[in-house]
């Protein structure tokens, strides 16, 4: 996955056609180049971010997607400069702050997935109030993918199924796809349907690897925060456009 992304054309979407994708998911990529671009703090690219993040979950919203995970933050990101890091996490605690009332008013359950416990304390604190207050939405699903990493989320599924083998509760010859699922974060939610990934790059970058067997891929230039709404439902109308065979022939 070398080549140059194709461009995505910014086509009247059409929002009222079926099927819409059930569940989206998206690489949020670009923040620190559109900073740098500006000769700004890499802060402000972030914050920047967190604005286009407010406007996708609305427009998702909107058009009737039923979940929709970003990746936010990985497990790979904790090695960057602690400054960053402790940045990024304000800001984090700074958005469900901020994002409470809105996710109640539009009926959207907040939701979470990745080695949470690593996050600093007093955003858990805030996280467990936000999904907690959020759990009986039922309009749509957001779920942030936190602390997240596609090997590591493998590695305790696989622990998991183990222990439950060794304990005599799962016989190996009935593990099969739906059980391993059952045991992944996604547990319940419908594999995404689509995967945007953000800034050019064509890389996965250890996200939802088992989820996204089958998903349609859209790779577009732009770079995050100046992602909108319109070239988001180009994509939607643009994967309604795409014939999904799954192996088989049409």
């Amino acid at each position: 996955m070398n080549s140059k992304p194709a461009s995505i054309p910014l086509t009247p979407p059409r929002i009222d056609r079926l099927p819409l994708p059930a569940h989206v998911a998206i690489i949020m990529d670009g923040n620190g180049r559109w900073a740098k671009k500006r000769s700004w703090r890499r802060i402000q690219g972030h914050e920047q971010g967190a604005e286009t993040v407010r406007a996708i979950v609305r427009t998702s919203r909107e058009a009737g997607i039923r979940v929709l995970t970003l990746y936010a933050f990985s497990t790979e990101n904790w090695q960057r400069p602690e400054k960053e890091v402790k940045v990024l996490m304000h800001l984090l605690k700074k958005f469900l702050k901020g994002e409470e009332k809105e996710l109640m008013e539009n009926n959207i359950r907040l939701d979470a997935i990745g080695q949470i416990h690593r996050l600093p304390e007093d955003v858990i604190h805030v996280l467990d109030r936000v999904r907690h207050r959020t759990a009986a939405n039922e309009g749509m699903r957001l779920n942030l993918a936190l602390s997240y990493g596609a090997r590591s989320e493998i590695v305790r599924m696989v622990r998991r199924l183990a222990e439950k083998v060794r304990n005599g509760k799962l016989a190996p010859e009935d593990i099969d796809e739906t059980v391993l699922s059952d045991h992944l974060y996604t547990a319940g939610l419908p594999d995404p349907d689509v995967l945007i990934r953000t800034s050019g790059e064509m890389r996965i970058s250890n996200f939802l690897l088992w989820q996204i067997a089958y998903s349609e891929i859209f790779v577009t230039d732009t770079l995050w925060p100046d992602f909108t709404k319109e070239e988001y439902l180009a994509i939607l109308d643009a994967y309604q456009r795409r014939e999904r065979r799954f192996g088989k022939t049409t």
